[in-house]
């Protein structure tokens, strides 16, 4: 091992040291990798295993390497969904003296997939668009915290299933830059790189045949921009109604409630007379579902999850007469013996197929079809060997894709 090699991280495991650092990281052994779908980079990545984590690696350059960790350890602290930086490790170099690139290294997202990985799977026609949806939802995130990406693509993006949808994670921030605020003008270069990127990842997805025959790239590309928009007027546009109609305050904080997210400041303001209100969100706080499962059941899980499980969570307060009892104790009594026996009852082989809530949605649907076919309500009981049988077993796994062969790999366009 070089004497010279030089480890920057926050929590350092010993283990590392153990990775061959003096091989160029495209020429690592097998015994050393994971085999993981990677996205397309223009820099060498490789998946490791490493105490019971796994790990990724990319080689680039020094100044860039330690920029992006530190910027992902900023994101990190603000709560965007990014992925978690481990480390960069500098001055490698060959045994005989040749110098090797540096290497962040960032830890695996469990049970997320890269979008190409995705489409190779023939998902449902709908599923570009929901991927868009949840690019959209992280993009307006990382712009509230003051965060220029400048490279937004699929390609930059990790995603995990989200209670039928998808929750958006950035994977790369080397192009990326944080201020306090940012102008409309770096927003909009961003939603155009945005569009642009996206039009030409669908359109290499159609010519390799991934995409089905009516998917038009060009007006999926130009939804993220629609998306955006939409979504940020709701949360920080101007909305003005009568004196008289105050109640509406109320009702535009319950509507970005639902939207998942809480409001901290709003400014009001009236004309000269009076007679006109005007409302603006000022300080916007994504998660509103997930702190409140999490409050509630100390489960963290994806915001359209949470609001998944609290709506079930509800359904049981019904259904058990409880609606006059505290929240509190209906939630501790709905996850003891709701929700954790329906979750234990996965046998251990299929638990890595999908995240538990993500799991327990699933049962929520099947049990919904079940009952629809019947003309009854059918019990957990019987539920959850139905779906078991017919619907996980089928699944591959998500939490970590193993065992892919290099042709599969290849297949997705990875770098093997």
């Amino acid at each position: 091992m070089p004497q010279s090699l030089q480890i920057t991280s926050a929590s350092p495991d010993p283990a590392i040291l153990d990775l061959p650092w003096h091989i160029a990281l495209e020429d690592w052994p097998a015994e050393n990798l994971a085999a993981l779908p990677r996205g397309i980079s223009r820099h060498v990545v490789r998946f490791v295993r490493l105490s019971g984590k796994v790990l990724a690696v990319k080689e680039i350059g020094e100044s860039v390497a330690y920029r992006e960790y530190q910027l992902l350890r900023d994101l990190q602290k603000l709560d965007v969904p990014a992925v978690e930086p481990v480390g960069v490790i500098a001055g490698r170099s060959t045994p005989e003296g040749e110098e090797l690139s540096p290497v962040l290294i960032t830890q695996h997202l469990k049970f997320s997939l890269p979008y190409r990985a995705l489409f190779s799977r023939y998902l449902a026609p709908d599923t570009a668009t929901r991927l868009i949806d949840a690019l959209a939802v992280l993009l307006v995130r990382l712009h509230l915290t003051g965060f220029y990406w400048g490279d937004v693509s699929l390609s930059n993006t990790l995603f995990r299933r989200d209670a039928g949808e998808f929750a958006a994670y950035l994977v790369d921030a080397e192009t990326g830059d944080l201020h306090d605020t940012l102008t409309d003008g770096q927003r909009e270069y961003d939603l155009e790189i945005a569009r642009v990127n996206i039009i030409g990842e669908l359109m290499d997805l159609e010519a390799g045949e991934l995409l089905v025959d009516d998917v038009d790239t060009v007006a999926v590309g130009e939804m993220i921009v629609t998306r955006y928009r939409e979504l940020w007027n709701e949360l920080l546009g101007v909305e003005e109604f009568g004196a008289d109609d105050r109640w509406r305050v109320a009702a535009r904080i319950q509507r970005l409630n639902q939207l998942g997210y809480d409001v901290g400041e709003v400014q009001m303001t009236t004309d000269i007379d009076g007679t006109t209100l005007s409302i603006q969100p000022k300080v916007v706080d994504p998660g509103h579902h997930h702190r409140r499962l999490m409050r509630l059941t100390g489960l963290d899980v994806e915001e359209n999850q949470a609001r998944r499980l609290l709506n079930d969570m509800d359904t049981y307060q019904a259904a058990t007469e409880q609606q006059n009892e505290d929240e509190e104790f209906v939630a501790h009594e709905w996850l003891a013996d709701v929700f954790e026996p329906t979750v234990r009852a996965i046998p251990r082989d299929m638990r890595g197929k999908l995240e538990p809530a993500e799991i327990y949605h699933e049962v929520l649907e099947h049990r919904w079809f079940m009952a629809q076919e019947a003309g009854h309500d059918i019990p957990m009981s019987e539920v959850v060997p139905h779906y078991i049988e017919t619907v996980l077993q089928h699944r591959p796994d998500e939490e970590a894709i193993l065992g892919l062969d290099t042709a599969t790999l290849r297949a997705l366009g990875e770098d093997v």
